[in-house]
């Protein structure tokens, strides 16, 4: 793993009981919880200054997982903010300013940018979301763009069934980070 300082010298911090895959990049002020599963090749970066030189923390909440090829970053002077028990999935984008509220699910490719999610959010697969806030429980359908109030008006929320597919995907990521911590160790 790549844990590389800012020009500023702000450092990764990166909670003992998270794994993170050898190939994954952390640069700048970020904050990795307890229990987080960072995949292959995914790029956590905090770096981008205020002209008085603050850089904003980019986190990721206990017990989230990033997925492989996930990128988390953050224009400056902004925070990108991931909660607890979120599933960020292959080769999605989180760029802040955002916030991501607990237990919410960001789809394959999709892109999360100046948005606010609310709890138990789903979105799903190439979906883009961008200068919105979404209600707790939203449900975002494939490829969907959402980016004004009268599109989020629109959206129904999670069903049972979606919410057991994601907790169900929580759970395996949570797996899959005892797994890697057999073999390798907490890093």
């Amino acid at each position: 793993t790549l844990l590389q300082p800012a020009p500023t010298g702000h450092l990764p911090l990166v909670d003992t009981a998270a794994w993170l895959h050898p190939t994954a990049q952390l640069i700048g002020n970020v904050r990795i919880g307890a229990d987080v599963l960072v995949c292959a090749n995914a790029v956590i970066r905090a770096d981008e200054t205020t002209p008085d030189g603050e850089v904003s923390p980019v986190e990721v909440g206990p017990g989230s997982n990033v997925q492989d090829g996930v990128i988390i970053h953050a224009l400056a002077g902004t925070s990108a903010i991931v909660g607890a028990g979120c599933s960020l999935a292959h080769g999605c984008m989180v760029h802040g300013p955002c916030t991501i509220l607990d237990r919410c699910f960001i789809g394959f490719g999709s892109i999360i940018f100046r948005s606010d999610l609310g709890e138990g959010v789903m979105v799903s697969a190439g979906a883009v979301v961008q200068d919105v806030t979404l209600p707790a429980g939203a449900y975002v359908p494939p490829g969907a763009v959402i980016t004004s109030k009268v599109n989020v008006a629109a959206l129904r929320q999670v069903r049972d069934e979606e919410r057991a597919l994601l907790d169900a995907i929580a759970t395996e990521n949570q797996e899959l980070l005892a797994g890697y911590r057999r073999i390798f160790g907490a890093k």
